[in-house]
């Protein structure tokens, strides 16, 4: 890994999301989604989905909103969803990425490209940034919820779990690991004590860019109305 801290990413989104309870929705919609799609939509049967669940009740998630999630997840109501990634470029040239699940593509890309427009970007073609991020597992060790915790004892138990590498960052330990190997690598450290401030599959940029704050403001903006989107899963940018 670059070095580079996600979780200073999270955090500074964090600042400006927590106090909209949407936000917070949509992630664990986008949590809830993937945790089913990756093990199946059975809590009973998949490990990640029960603990995503257990957030979504803790931040009284309504329980539409989380049979929503699983329904789009795995096919039931009738409905067709495809998933499409949306690729493209905001303000100062940032790089991003938008993931979704649509049953209706032209509603879905119609809206997308009209968020993009409506803050100065534009929708590219599919190739055109998905190169500059790599898909990793992700996982975030608060490290005032465990102050005994030190760099040698988590990088052990985290390679031994199936991690590819632990960074620590002044308030988190970060791991990192295949996509293919994450419910493997939270489950064996969930067991073993560990909880995590953040558990994600997700795409992290290969080289962060710096934008001033004007720019960082409107690459907010942009990002936020993607959001809102209801087909919208997840939005990822290159921006530090």
């Amino acid at each position: 890994m670059s070095g580079h801290s996600k979780w200073h990413n999270i955090q500074g989104r964090k600042n400006a999301q927590d106090a909209k309870r949407g936000k917070i929705f949509q992630k664990l919609a986008h949590d809830l989604y993937v945790a089913a799609k990756a093990g199946g939509a059975e809590p009973d049967l998949n490990a990640s989905l029960r603990l995503v669940i257990e957030k979504a009740k803790s931040a009284n998630m309504p329980k539409d909103n989380i049979q929503r999630a699983l329904d789009k997840a795995s096919g039931a109501g009738g409905k067709k969803f495809e998933e499409v990634t949306y690729e493209g470029y905001g303000t100062a040239g940032v790089a991003i990425l938008v993931e979704t699940s649509t049953d209706n593509i032209n509603r879905t890309v119609s809206s997308i490209r009209n968020s993009f427009k409506h803050f100065g970007g534009a929708l590219g073609t599919s190739g055109s940034v998905a190169f500059q991020f790599d898909r990793k597992g992700y996982l975030a060790i608060d490290r005032e919820a465990f102050p005994d915790l030190d760099e040698d004892t988590i990088l052990e138990a985290a390679l031994e779990a199936g991690a590819d590498d632990v960074q620590t960052q002044d308030d988190v330990f970060e791991i990192f690991t295949q996509p293919s190997d994450f419910q493997q690598v939270e489950g064996a450290l969930t067991e073993a004590g560990y909880a995590f401030a953040d558990s994600e599959v997700t795409m992290i940029s290969q080289n962060p860019m710096t934008i001033s704050d004007d720019d960082r403001e409107k690459l907010d903006k942009l990002v936020d109305e993607l959001e809102e989107n209801e087909d919208v899963l997840a939005v990822y940018t290159t921006a530090d």
